[in-house]
């Protein structure tokens, strides 16, 4: 029973930067592990049992263990790594709230365009996603933020999320964030890339 508590606790926790709690169970926890174990394999093992093809097209591309290590420095530095980004990603999927990390992206991507007309589809279909009330993947964001994003939605600039996308990335590093790196995801991560640093 303790066990069961421990884990509704925790999950209540990871509910602080999520903004729609989704029923679980403690059976879940288990299903959980299995997917983003599923997800990582091809970052975790050299010998798994993808196909060889799959297996030496990103036999270069797995994490050092420099790398990981790097990742516990800042949110910025996960974030700037490709297969940092994709680990992060695996785990806030796991706790139901990969919409976080999808806005940031949205918001990076947004803020390389530079002709009106993209600027202007993509910030309706950003605030269609993530910003409007009951939106399919609704962020987390006070009223006044959301209201200043809908009033410039006819004359969109690159900084027109940047408020949000802060807020955002604040959610995440106060959040997420420590918690992926307690994490045994990352854990195994790190411990797989010292595994293959020691082999060579």
């Amino acid at each position: 029973m303790r066990e069961n508590l421990a884990f509704v606790s925790s999950q209540n926790m990871a509910f602080t930067d999520c903004m729609k709690p989704t029923e679980l169970s403690t059976d879940k926890k288990g299903i959980k592990r299995k997917n983003w174990r599923n997800k990582i394999g091809f970052l975790l093992k050299s010998n798994s049992s993808q196909s060889i093809v799959h297996r030496m097209k990103i036999r270069s591309y797995r994490p050092t263990a420099d790398d990981t290590h790097q990742w516990a420095q800042s949110l910025d530095k996960l974030l700037s790594h490709k297969y940092g980004k994709a680990a992060f990603c695996i785990f806030l999927k796991s706790e139901f709230c990969e919409e976080n990390i999808e806005f940031w992206t949205a918001c990076e991507d947004f803020r390389t365009l530079t002709s009106h007309k993209e600027l202007t589809s993509k910030a309706n279909s950003i605030y269609e996603e993530f910003i409007k009330n009951e939106a399919p993947k609704e962020i987390n964001l006070d009223f006044p933020t959301k209201n200043a994003i809908a009033q410039s939605l006819h004359e969109p600039t690159v900084d027109s999320f940047l408020a949000a996308q802060r807020k955002v990335y604040s959610l995440m590093e106060n959040n997420s964030y420590p918690r992926f790196i307690y994490s045994d995801l990352y854990k195994e991560l790190c411990a797989a890339a010292r595994g293959r640093g020691q082999a060579h």
